[in-house]
């Protein structure tokens, strides 16, 4: 790891900049190599990956893995996969579900890690912040809408909805998702991922 890079995270690892407003206090979990072809942008950690500081360490990241078809082993191997949620802390809890990230952390700390990931050919944006950040042609549209799109993956970014149980109901109405973006999704996987093809 370049010694900038090693500096950079060490940096984020010891931010505290929301340390005021975060219920649990500051935990940045970010996962983050300049040699990742693939990138991972989430919104913010839950409670399960506050504790254990590792991301997507839970049903949401079980359901992740099983959609891009890899196991824990290259998902957690930060060469070839960068995960940059949001927000890099856990928000805490709101009346229907985790807060949103703070708005603090991306304009702190975005800009200079995707300034170094320049190896990156995959993306896969989770969520409307992340869409929004990421994908602004895309904002205000629908997340239905927008996912659906026969230019969804084209380019090498994927707009997808939150792998998280909340979202079953919505997987359950939109059977296409499985059907027609998950193969999509799976062979872009293979081939950046794990070298296939």
């Amino acid at each position: 790891m370049p010694s900038t890079e090693h500096a950079l995270l060490a940096e984020i690892r010891r931010c505290a900049i929301c340390a005021d407003v975060l219920p649990f206090g500051p935990r940045p979990v970010v996962q983050f190599s300049s040699e990742a072809r693939t990138l991972i942008v989430g919104q913010a950690p839950g409670r399960k990956v506050h504790e254990s500081g590792v991301p997507f360490d839970d049903a949401s990241g079980d359901r992740l893995r099983e959609w891009m078809g890899i196991d824990r082993d290259a998902f957690y191997d930060a060469r070839r996969v960068a995960i940059l949620p949001m927000g890099f802390c856990y928000p805490g809890t709101g009346k229907s579900g985790d807060l949103p990230p703070r708005p603090e952390c991306a304009p702190a700390w975005r800009h200079k890690l995707l300034a170094m990931a320049d190896s990156i050919e995959l993306t896969l944006v989770i969520g409307s912040y992340a869409r929004d950040w990421h994908l602004r042609e895309l904002k205000g549209k629908t997340l239905t809408g927008a996912v659906r799109t026969e230019e969804n993956g084209t380019g090498g970014t994927f707009l997808l909805p939150h792998p998280s149980p909340r979202n079953n109901i919505w997987l359950s109405k939109n059977p296409w998702f499985e059907a027609e973006i998950l193969p999509r999704l799976r062979r872009a996987v293979a081939r950046v991922v794990s070298g296939e093809g």
